[in-house]
Parts: structure tokens; sequence; C-alpha cells
């Protein structure tokens, strides 16, 4: 419990950052309101549960933290302050069990976002954190009050301290549409333009792909990208291509398009076969089998047979030939989708404008964590993990700052 008068702190956003600073701030005594503009908390963390909600990763942690790429050199010790086992601690104490499954990814029991979110809200309320729904904040007024609109009218509320939780720029629909980095930039904080990140890549496919094969898995595949390879699954679209190898790929594909660069993934469809295994067992077909078939019995599903008869003129014959290719066909990327479907954006408050505890330099008192900042990961329990860690952090900076003022 902080030995400090209580205070009253704002929290402008009910997703995992803005909750779980929310849930700190409350416990050590301050009083809580948070303000969301959706009709319920956690819009993009139930879209998120969907599939099975996947919290963060059992990956060693140098790994772990290098898939932050440029941002890990600050995010590493604010995830390190609240690391993987404390995120599994927390859930568990919920009385939401976790487990690891076999790709190392980290879920709870139930395998949804709800059962979490149910029993956390239960435990906000307990401490008496204030949720306040469809309140949309639009700026401040005059007196530096926050503004914001709500089914009752234009309301103003004025905190001791005020914690920005608002999203990236991503799933716009869910709540998090990026309108606040204008509002943000007329106050002097510096900004980074939003890009979209883990989304598919546009390629020309033949109508046969195209029209047979959208939707179909490309499963126990590898990506490669310059010096970056990924393995994983893909699932075709009719625009290209997407899932979680090429998700984690995001940022030098981004990179490369943004820069004018020729894009070319590598896909291996066989990435556990040796290339040279793989032309000894292609050599071995019966005369007269067709390509077709060949391809089939080396364990090819009919979609990636189509991928691979799409990246190249003519199939080559030669099994060495052949098998080459298998192991590295040239998917040629001539975009990436849009923020409307990206799973997550980068860009944002830039790292220069916040301080160490996340208060932005230019306005002393606001915090900001979460996906408002400019850091980037992919899918799989990274974006959580950050999300929850930078959450945390800000909250403790939000109790620091109270306690020095």
């Amino acid at each position: 419990m902080s030995c400090i008068a209580p205070k009253h702190i704002a929290i402008i956003g009910a997703g995992p950052s803005g909750l779980i600073a929310a849930e700190h701030l409350a416990t050590i005594g301050h009083t809580v309101e948070v303000y969301e503009r959706m009709p319920t908390p956690g819009r993009k963390f139930l879209m998120a549960g969907r599939g099975g909600l996947n919290l963060t990763h059992s990956e060693p942690l140098p790994g772990f933290l290098g898939r932050y790429r440029e941002a890990g050199d600050w995010l590493g010790p604010v995830i390190l302050q609240h690391d993987p086992e404390a995120l599994r601690a927390w859930c568990e104490g919920l009385g939401q069990a976790t487990f690891v499954g076999s790709s190392g990814r980290v879920f709870p029991e139930a395998m949804k976002a709800s059962p979490l979110l149910r029993a956390w809200r239960a435990r906000l309320e307990a401490l008496g954190v204030t949720l306040h729904v469809r309140h949309h904040w639009t700026g401040w007024d005059e007196a530096g009050a926050l503004a914001f609109d709500t089914p009752d009218g234009p309301k103003c509320v004025q905190p001791d301290a005020v914690l920005l939780a608002l999203g990236g720029a991503s799933w716009p629909r869910l709540g998090s549409d990026g309108s606040w980095a204008e509002r943000l930039a007329e106050k002097g904080v510096e900004t980074v333009p939003f890009s979209a990140s883990n989304c598919g890549v546009e390629m020309a496919w033949s109508p046969i792909t195209k029209n047979r094969f959208a939707g179909a898995p490309l499963k126990t595949i590898a990506l490669t990208l310059g010096d970056e390879r990924v393995a994983g699954e893909a699932m075709i679209a009719r625009y290209g291509l997407e899932g979680g190898a090429v998700y984690a790929l995001s940022g030098p594909i981004r990179e490369g398009l943004a820069a004018g660069e020729a894009v070319t993934l590598f896909l291996d469809l066989k990435p556990h076969r040796d290339r040279d295994d793989l032309a000894q067992w292609l050599g071995r077909a019966r005369k007269g089998q067709s390509l077709t078939n060949t391809l089939r019995k080396a364990g090819l599903s009919p979609q990636a047979i189509s991928v691979l008869r799409d990246a190249v003129t003519e199939l080559p014959r030669d099994p060495q030939a052949l098998a080459a290719l298998i192991k590295a066909v040239p998917l040629i990327v001539t975009g990436q989708r849009g923020l409307d479907r990206a799973i997550s954006s980068a860009g944002g408050i830039a790292r220069a404008a916040v301080d160490a505890h996340f208060m932005l330099n230019a306005m002393p008192g606001i915090f900001a964590a979460g996906e408002m900042l400019d850091w980037d990961a992919p899918t799989g329990g990274y974006l959580l993990q950050a999300s929850f860690a930078t959450g945390l952090a800000a909250a403790r900076g939000i109790e620091a700052w109270l306690a020095a003022d």
C-alpha cells in the first residue's frame, strides 16, 4: 500500500495496458477511473482470444526479447520487470490456469479471453476501479481538463495523473483508430506515422491458385527474407499470403517495400527435409510417372503444388533443380494489406517523446503505454506481453511521479 495520500488517476483505454495499470494503481490505494470509447472493455483483447488467447511465449528470454527488433533495447528491461512467468502467475491468480502449447505459445486452459476478462473485471471492481464506457476522449479543454463525448453529453475531468492506453491504429472498428495521434502532435508530442504490421502480403497468383485454393493452408513451411528465416504456417488468400510465418517478417517486408526494393520471399515447402535427400527421392520416380504425382508422393499438398507452379514458367524435371525449387520457392511481394485488417500497427508515440517512466516529455503528468508507443512485434504472445509490461511500467511511473510531487 502506498504511503502517500490517494490521488485521482484517469486511464483512457480499457485494453490490457490500461486495465493492468488500473489494477496496480488501485491496489496501492489510488482512486482510478477508466474511460473506454466502446460499449464494453477489452474489445481487441476478446478478438485476439477468438482462436485461442495467446498470452505470451515460453521462448528463452534472449530470443524472446530479440522479437522486438530495434525496440528491444528499451522494451527489454521493461519486459524483464514483468516477464512471461510473471504474466502467467498473474493469469493463474485470477483462476485461469495456463499451459504451453506445442509451438511454445502460452494459452489459458480455457483457450478464451472472456473467462479471464470476467475474472479481471471482478477484481478491478473489488478494488474500486470505476469503468466508464461510451466515453470518447476528444482532447483537453481550455483549462487543461480531459474532455469526453458521452451519452449524456460533453464531460470534463481534471485528474492528478493520466495514462493514455488507446492502442494503435489496426482494426479500427474495435476502437483503436489512431485518431489520438493528431491531438498529441498538436501538444508537441513527437509521433511516427502508423503502418500495418502482422498483416498479409499481396502477390499475383494464377487463377487456379486464387480461385481453387484461397483459404487453404501451407503447413510446416519456412519463409526466408534476406538473412531472416521463420518456420511456421501460412495460408493462401485470394490477394496473396497470410499467417504467422508471414506476419513475423512484416517489419523487413514493410521496410523493403517503403524503400522501393524488390521484395521476394523464399518459401521452403519441406523445411525438415535435406535438399540432397529430397533430390534423391525425386530421382527414384517411376518412368512415365507424371510430375504432379511425383510431387504428391514427395508429400506436397495440391495447394503447395499450385504455388510451386505459379513461381516459375515451367517446373524443372531435373531432380536436383526441382528439389532446390521446393526448398526455395520465390514469391514476389507486391504489397502489404492495410491497417483495417492488420493485427497490429507500427508507429505511434516516438520513443524519444517519453521518459524512462513512460511520461510524455512535452506533457508532465500524462503517461502512455501499450500499442500507442512506437514498437513492433510478431504474433505469438509478444504483442500482449509488451502491452501488459508497458502498462504496468507506466503505472509504476505514475506511482513514482505522484510520490515525488
